[in-house]
């Protein structure tokens, strides 16, 4: 029993590093910067916003994509396999990217279609690959504290951007980009670090023995696991259950991925002397709290209880920077409103898969998140461009944090629908 105990300790420590490692997809911001020139329009890139913005939605649909496949192999060889492959993929989309400037040149096209395939597609593959892994393993380690523990696991995601946004900061400082043709040079630097750490952190991500449970725990009948069942993804899709999830986790990350995306721009737009990368990092780390906070939280009142009142803060978040759009406020405020969207947004990581597990049992959990975990792709997309036409329409941000904020409410909605439907 000891021997099991230290072995799922262990397996923590190794989720962490995987997925700080993994989280840094959200420190695009600081590579966009770069890309469109800087904030004074300096030096050779200068390439189109909407340019700079597709590696990162390219990044995040081959992150869900890969994941469905992810999900249905580990569950057959464990998860340090496809960790470990999910490791090599990641390094070498970061290193291939590296060769931009040799591509490109100066061609703004042919740069954005070689990070789209190198950074979005090849990197995200491996971030599809790394990232079910830890949750899946942990969530049968601890099926006692299923929405705590996976909540821990995937806090290192949401720090990732902020670790690493610092590194990339320091990196593209280090090569004086844009001002130089040098941004290959801290892709590949961070391709060998994310090749290095992740490959070692997946070591350590083990499945426990089978039927192996916790000393003193007995898995409440109501569950999918207390049922003896482990239910698969074709029978998990025709159940209202599933669907209801999947929406609610495509409006709900729709509304965080476009304030992620946006934030920079948008708190700048409301306060020209705003400190971008104090907001992104506050709310990075809000992102992190979030998910260890709504996981725990979820262990004690319920997973539907705890997304009712995740998704009425989150709208009441976008309403709010919906409002600060529309006056003259301090960027402080700005930064209190996005650290909430980004707490709520990271509670979405820590119930969902936990959600997954508690509905449809822990056994087949791997590839049933996958498949749940489309959602996020789709909202991606969404997310990364819902702001865009609307923004170049109107000159604002106001109806984009509206819509996102509808989107939040009809999460709500559908909560309550989920559990009439349960009872």
């Amino acid at each position: 029993m000891s021997e099991n105990i230290g072995n799922r300790y262990l397996v923590i420590v190794g989720a962490l590093l995987v997925q700080l490692c993994l989280g840094s997809i959200y420190a695009w911001s600081f590579f966009q910067t770069a890309l469109n020139g800087g904030k004074d329009a300096i030096g050779i890139y200068l390439w189109p916003s909407f340019y700079t913005q597709l590696p990162f939605a390219a990044g995040l649909a081959s992150f869900a994509l890969f994941m469905i496949f992810a999900g249905r192999w580990q569950d057959r060889v464990g998860p340090r396999k496809v960790a470990t492959i999910g490791g090599i993929l990641l390094g070498a989309g970061y290193i291939l990217a590296w060769l931009t400037d040799i591509i490109a040149g100066t061609d703004a096209v042919i740069g954005t279609i070689w990070l789209i395939i190198t950074y979005g597609i090849i990197g995200g593959a491996g971030i599809g690959f790394a990232y079910v892994c830890p949750i899946a393993a942990l969530v049968k380690w601890f099926p006692d504290k299923k929405g705590a523990i996976t909540g821990i696991a995937v806090a290192g995601f949401g720090a990732g951007a902020l670790v690493f946004g610092y590194v990339e900061q320091f990196l593209l400082g280090l090569y004086n980009v844009p001002a130089t043709a040098a941004i290959g040079q801290p892709f590949l630097i961070l391709g060998i670090i994310y090749l290095v750490l992740v490959v070692l952190g997946s070591q350590l991500l083990t499945d426990p023995p089978e039927g192996w449970l916790p000393e003193g725990f007995t898995p409440p009948p109501a569950t999918a696991d207390g049922a003896g069942t482990g239910v698969m993804p074709g029978e998990m899709i025709k159940t209202s259950t599933f669907w209801l999830l999947w929406l609610m986790f495509v409006f709900a990350a729709t509304a965080g991925l476009m304030t992620l995306g946006n934030v920079k721009s948008a708190a700048l737009a409301i306060d020209p002397l705003a400190n971008a990368v104090i907001i992104v990092g506050v709310m990075s780390l809000l992102n992190a709290a979030g998910r260890i906070v709504w996981g725990a939280v979820s262990d004690k009142i319920g997973r539907e209880n705890t997304m009712i009142t995740m998704f009425l803060v989150l709208a009441i978040g976008m309403f709010a920077f919906a409002w600060m759009s529309t006056i003259t406020i301090s960027w402080i405020a700005v930064m209190g409103i996005a650290s909430l969207i980004g707490f709520c947004f990271g509670g979405n990581f820590a119930l969902f898969p936990s959600a997954t597990a508690y509905f449809f049992g822990s056994k087949n959990v791997g590839k049933n998140y996958g498949v749940m975990f489309t959602a996020y792709g789709i909202a991606g997309i969404t997310g990364a461009f819902v702001a865009g036409p609307i923004v170049d329409a109107t000159g604002s941000y106001f109806l984009a944090f509206v819509v996102t904020g509808i989107l939040a409410i009809i999460a709500v909605v559908f909560t309550f629908v989920l559990k009439m439907t349960r009872k």
